[in-house]
This record gives structure tokens, C-alpha cells and sequence, in this order.
């Protein structure tokens, strides 16, 4: 090829006049030039020639990027990602050392106001949370976060298939216009199929006649958990653990926005970056972009 022969021979032709007399573009060259860098693998830096301290201060980099939220785990599978193919045992006992952890857990506490006069939808999910498809099941839940202006209250949806948050809202008070709004988001951002299941607790907010009517609008099916269980929603319980020690937890937010910044701000890190345990440590985003790839193969 005229190009390969350019390449192997720059020493001893000036590339542009190479280019005239074998009648290419220069700027040809140069893009299949730069085609053939991008096409080539990543180094990867292996583990004996990467020492402790170098190690430590990518782990310090990582932990710094993710405000802490990862432990040894994570913390690995990002150095895999990066091009590090260092072992799970050195990653944690040089965190150990050093101090460096996720920040903890918390437990599930039960928020959801049961005691109304509302119908309550049966049970289609049944724990069941693992989904072959995008929008085929949705779930929601309602948190509130103190500031020193008052509560923000936080509602949004998830998408079971990839744990993505498709659809929130955030609101001074907990009515039902707080989860209108997140189902809404979400269904103009996705556009679902009819049928779709979307799963919540029997609060209610989401028993309201304002709330069943939009799910009726958009064809969707109604699933609500057992009384006071909140494992029948464990995937959507969990995200706002995950959302208050990463982000909320030992701060002081002097205002509602303050606080509305930072949680978009981990919305937008949780979506696109934070390897998710359930997707084999990918994020949302990138399991879906995947799925996706897949399908257009097959087809």
C-alpha cells in the first residue's frame, strides 16, 4: 500500500513530495497514520514493574476521584481499566496500610406512610430484580435530605436492567407532584414500550389518584411492595445509601441548592462511571452500551 511504503521510507523522502509523486493526499497519510496508533492495544503496565509507591499514589488518585466511595474492590477493578493488571491482595493490603477505605454502610430504615385510604397494586415483581432487557421494569423511591434551609426531597426511577437513574426530582415538600415529576423525566428520556412494570413501595405518594393516573397514561403496570418490607425494593433502598455515605453524610449543606448540586453531581458520577457490583463492575451507562453492541451483532 502507497502509505505503508511512505512510512517505512520518511528517512529518506520528504513525506509531502513521497505523497505527489505516488498521487496521495498528505493529509490522508497523516490520518492513516494517526488511525493506526488508535487501533493499536493499550500498554499494560504489569505488575513487577510497577512499584508501591507508584501503586499507592494511583489508588490515592482514584479514591480522591470517587470521593471515597470505593473499597479494595472497586479500587482494583479501576486499576484493571486503567491498564494496571495488578493483583486483588496487593490492592488491599496497601489500602490497609495506608488507611485507605470506602467509606461505611448504612442499614435500611423504613420512611414510607402506608396508612392511607389509596388502592394498593399487587406485587408483580416479587423480588425477581434481574431484567433481560432496558425498560422492561422500572422502580422509584422518595428520600429526604437535611439542609439548614429545611428538607430536600429526593425522588427517582431506576431502570432494573442496568441500575441507571432514568427519571428524578427534587422538591422542598413530599407530595405526589415529587414522583410525578421523576416518572415523567423518565419516560421522555426513555420512551418505553406499553407495559412496562414500575415497582414502588404502597406510600402515598405513589398510591395517589395523581400518580395512577400518569401510570395509566403511559401504559404502564403498577407493582407495589409488602407492607413495611422494604427488601421487596431492595435495589432502589440501596441507591440512597450509596448516595448519603459517598456524598451527604458528615456535611453541612447551608442551602436546598447546595444540596440539589451535589446530588445531580452524583447522579451524573453514579450513571456514567461508578462500577456497579451487579453489572461485573462497569457502570450503568457502559452495560448498556454494551448490551446494546451485542444486540447489533446479532441482528
Amino acid at each position: 500500500m502507497k502509505y505503508a511504503w511512505i512510512a517505512r521510507n520518511k528517512m529518506q523522502w520528504p513525506i509531502g513530495l513521497a505523497c505527489e509523486v505516488l498521487g496521495v493526499s498528505a493529509s490522508g497519510y497523516f490520518q492513516h497514520q494517526r488511525k493506526k496508533v488508535l487501533e493499536q492495544p493499550k500498554k499494560v503496565v504489569q505488575p513487577e514493574n510497577l512499584s508501591n509507591e507508584v501503586l499507592l499514589a494511583h489508588i490515592k488518585s482514584i479514591h480522591a476521584e470517587v470521593k471515597q466511595e470505593y473499597g479494595w474492590p472497586r479500587i482494583t477493578k479501576e486499576l484493571h481499566a486503567r491498564g494496571f493488571k495488578v493483583g486483588k491482595e496487593r490492592v488491599r493490603k496497601l489500602m490497609q496500610l495506608h488507611g485507605i477505605k470506602a467509606k461505611g454502610k448504612r442499614k435500611f430504615v423504613v420512611t414510607t406512610d402506608s396508612n392511607h385510604r389509596f388502592e394498593v397494586a399487587d406485587n408483580l415483581v416479587s423480588r425477581e430484580f434481574h431484567v433481560e432487557q432496558p425498560n422492561q421494569v422500572w422502580t422509584g423511591d422518595i428520600t429526604y435530605l437535611p439542609t439548614d434551609e429545611g428538607w430536600v426531597f429526593l425522588a427517582v426511577v431506576i431502570d432494573l436492567f442496568n441500575r441507571q437513574i432514568v427519571g428524578w426530582s427534587m422538591k422542598p415538600k413530599m407530595e405526589s407532584n415529587l414522583v410525578v415529576d421523576a416518572l415523567k423525566m423518565a419516560w421522555f428520556r426513555r420512551n418505553p414500550s406499553c407495559g412496562l412494570i414500575f415497582h414502588s413501595d404502597r406510600g402515598t405518594q405513589y398510591c395517589s389518584e395523581d400518580f395512577q393516573r400518569v401510570i395509566s397514561a403511559f401504559n404502564m403496570r403498577s407493582s407495589m411492595s409488602r407492607k413495611g418490607d422494604c427488601w421487596d425494593n431492595a435495589p432502589t433502598e440501596s441507591l440512597w445509601g450509596k448516595l448519603k455515605v459517598a456524598r451527604i453524610d458528615g456535611k453541612r449543606f447551608a442551602t436546598r441548592r447546595e444540596m440539589m448540586d451535589e446530588v445531580i453531581d452524583w447522579i451524573s458520577f453514579y450513571n456514567y462511571k461508578r462500577l456497579h457490583s451487579t453489572l461485573g463492575y462497569v457502570s450503568p451507562m457502559e452495560f448498556e452500551k454494551r448490551w446494546y453492541a451485542t444486540q447489533k451483532k446479532v441482528a
